[in-house]
């Protein structure tokens, strides 16, 4: 969380970590209990990033990009589904019978909206942005990121300005959450 340079490098770097914790899942045997401290880690790092895109990253999309409101809400749309799937995944430990085929799931759903956002958004809008632009967004993600709520919130809103207003405060309840409980903790 938090990795310097332009929005593009920004999110990139967090979806290469958030498949090394995918990676490290497959790597284990179903029911083992790293399966879940790993997933649960992907969740957060997944929300934080989510927040942090709908803040400024789509806004950006919408503003600079030909036909940008239909990019911006096809990615809302792939946000909301994995969204649904963390929620369901949060409550199921490593030995649940669900938790393999909701990290299936999972993973396929993020991998497909990473591909998409890496091969045709992201190029769009560095012809479309610039430099400095770039690496404004990428600051405001960064700071985004540090307030952004760690679990998932299916129901709550996805776009400026209502998501910017309470993300930050979802965001300290949920921290206090994880801190009570040791969630996300090496």
């Amino acid at each position: 969380m938090g990795h310097g340079g332009d929005v593009i490098a920004e999110l990139t770097t967090d979806h290469e970590e958030v498949e090394e914790l995918f990676t490290n899942i497959q790597e284990l045997p179903s029911g083992d209990a790293r399966r879940k401290h790993y997933a649960d880690q992907a969740i957060m790092e997944l929300v934080r990033h989510s927040v942090a895109e709908e803040s400024y990253l789509y806004p950006a999309v919408r503003e600079h990009l030909p036909q940008g409101d239909s990019i911006a809400d096809k990615e809302l749309e792939d946000h909301a589904m994995a969204e649904r799937t963390m929620k369901d995944l949060e409550g199921c430990d490593a030995d649940d019978p669900r938790f393999d085929a909701l990290m299936t799931k999972l993973m396929a759903e993020i991998r497909a909206h990473v591909a998409d956002e890496e091969n045709n958004l992201f190029p769009q809008l560095r012809a479309a942005c610039t430099p400095d632009m770039l690496n404004k967004l990428g600051d405001k993600v960064r700071q985004a990121k540090k307030t952004a709520p760690t679990r998932p919130h299916p129901a709550a809103p996805d776009k400026p300005p209502a998501n910017k207003l309470l993300a930050p405060g979802v965001g300290m309840v949920d921290r206090l959450r994880d801190a009570m409980s040791g969630r996300g903790k090496d």
